[in-house]
């Protein structure tokens, strides 16, 4: 099987995405208190060292720290299979991060998409669970190609690594040009749980060597 061009790997998110995986990973220390602004008059004598044991008061209130490690989140299982209603996208799908670029790590293969794993998954309370999918190989068009033609309220499935499986209703596709793609928008963690299946799309541009936009197939839960 031919592996796809490396060229067409992408899936920017650009700045925001790499700010919204150091999110909750930064903590602060204490400041160190002001140092005196002019020398002590002359006439007056030192103070005293204080004795080894004694306790230094000081004035200066706590200072909240965020921790450095964030609390564990609720364990999800995660997604193995994603189908969409009445086209061929029927895919494998595996867990996925960060290439050294900042663009959303895809494999390196026709028949699997990756779940973007520091975000949530699908079944999660809130926020946007993000599957990708290469649209072509250097040879053909792959089944996600069909992803811009998807109907509002065609039914995607995920299927969970525990044998559950989640039901989506889709809610529209959207075609954004990479160059304007909002991170944070795409890989939202808060808000309505939604699942958004992206893939590569418009026109091919030689000078980029890459596609113009990402497609975003955008679906909400259903019971």
């Amino acid at each position: 099987m031919t592996r796809p061009a490396p060229s067409r790997r992408r899936l920017w998110a650009g700045a925001a995405l790499a700010a919204a995986l150091v999110a909750g990973s930064t903590a602060c220390g204490q400041e160190a208190a002001d140092e005196p602004t002019s020398a002590p008059p002359a006439a007056a004598p030192a103070s005293p060292a204080p004795s080894p044991t004694a306790a230094t008061p000081t004035a200066a209130a706590p200072i909240d720290i965020r921790p450095a490690v964030p609390e564990p989140a609720v364990s999800i299982p995660r997604p193995v299979r994603v189908q969409v209603e009445g086209t061929g996208i029927d895919l494998e799908v595996i867990p996925g991060g960060v290439e050294a670029n900042g663009a959303m790590a895809l494999p390196d293969n026709h028949d699997q998409a990756a779940w973007y794993r520091y975000g949530p998954a699908p079944g999660a309370e809130e926020g946007s669970s993000v599957l990708a999918a290469h649209v072509d190989s250097r040879t053909e068009q792959l089944p996600i190609a069909g992803l811009k033609d998807v109907p509002a309220g065609t039914v995607v499935t995920v299927t969970r690594e525990d044998g559950s499986v989640l039901r989506y209703a889709a809610e529209g596709v959207d075609h954004i040009a990479k160059k304007s793609l909002d991170g944070h928008r795409l890989f939202d963690r808060t808000g309505e749980p939604r699942l958004k299946l992206v893939t590569c799309g418009g026109q091919w541009l030689e000078a980029q060597d890459d596609y113009e936009d990402n497609v975003v197939l955008t679906a909400a839960p259903v019971s």
